[in-house]
């Protein structure tokens, strides 16, 4: 992976090093001013003001960043999944356009809605839900996390999600709404389990999971794509669920649970003897290490969103609502 990959993960390990060894304390303004330790004490993760000027900040960095093909300028403001994925975005885009994106266009998001659930303990999280100007009629699903009351909201996933498919999430009289911990066992599925749930069930198939384009359809693609004349394709699918990647859940109407996880994949294209892997594209190769000769391995990383219903609806299954997906490295043999 790459250096700035490198960075994020030691930065993780910090961070929960720190955690572990000591408590965060987090100040909340009511008609005065009270301290509570905040591994401890239920509290909305983030004020609304807050939110704003989290999401602010992304779409300035994010806009800064994508103008330069510069992956530090966003760095400070992604974490996790999101971070993988838009660093290798940029990293390949600045290898092909040294001098910057030709064809950047400012993202704008709007109708902005903000989800903020209440709960104890770190990470705490929220949701921005926004239309934007790119992705067509879909709902840009952005979550937010920090480890601590001095660090800087980061966006850890992001999910475009078509508007109709989006679940009630109910709220208090106060307009939070509530957490799902990662080893809850009212939804069908523990949010902590889902990554390698999904995993498992892209590699052998199964009940469990809805049919749909993130589930059956890809499937199905890949077995059409396994054999054909002169090139074999192999896919692993693994749970990426740790540090950064933690799984976040919120609950639904009816006790299911909205959860916001990640997972890794790859790919390795073999050719048959006297035949060649196919030439990849520009992205691709800018993002590949050795010579491709008799076969190409790529790594994904994707960070997705899924509705878990509760335990006991019978009939129900997980709906994978939506997946962002991107190449983040790739080795030629």
């Amino acid at each position: 992976m790459s250096g700035d990959r490198d960075v994020r993960r030691r930065r993780g390990s910090a961070r929960a090093l720190a955690l572990s060894t000591a408590a965060a304390v987090l100040a909340v303004p009511t008609s005065g001013c009270v301290v509570v330790h905040g591994e401890r004490a239920v509290l909305p993760a983030a004020t609304r003001a807050e939110a704003t000027a989290a999401l602010e900040r992304f779409t300035t960095a994010y806009n800064e960043a994508d103008r330069a093909y510069d992956p530090s300028l966003d760095a400070p403001v992604t974490t996790g999944a999101l971070a993988d994925i838009d660093s290798a975005r940029l990293r390949a885009g600045a290898a092909r356009h040294p001098d910057g994106n030709p064809r950047h266009t400012p993202l704008e998001l709007t109708d902005v809605r903000y989800t903020i659930p209440k709960k104890a303990g770190w990470p705490r999280w929220f949701v921005a839900d926004a239309l934007g100007d790119k992705g067509g009629d879909a709902r840009w699903l952005l979550v937010f996390t920090r480890d601590g009351i001095d660090e800087a909201w980061e966006a850890a996933y992001l999910a475009l999600v078509e508007p109709d498919s989006l679940p009630e999430v109910p709220t208090d009289e106060d307009g939070w709404a509530e957490a799902v911990p990662a080893e809850s066992s009212e939804p069908t599925i523990s949010p902590g389990e889902l990554s390698e749930a999904y995993t498992g069930y892209l590699q052998e198939g199964g009940a469990g999971f809805a049919d749909g384009p993130h589930t059956s359809a890809w499937r199905e693609l890949r077995e059409k794509r396994e054999s054909r004349p002169g090139l074999a394709r192999q896919y692993i699918d693994e749970p990426l669920d740790g540090g950064d990647y933690v799984p976040l859940a919120v609950r639904t109407k009816g006790g299911g649970a909205l959860v916001f996880f990640a997972t890794r994949h790859y790919e390795k294209q073999t050719a048959a003897r006297g035949a060649t892997v196919p030439t990849p594209n520009q992205d691709v190769l800018a993002l590949t290490e050795g010579t491709i000769e008799g076969a190409l391995t790529m790594e994904f990383v994707s960070n997705a969103v899924a509705l878990i219903p509760p335990a006991g609806a019978a009939g129900e299954e997980v709906r994978v609502l939506g997946r962002v997906q991107g190449l983040t490295s790739a080795r030629g043999e």
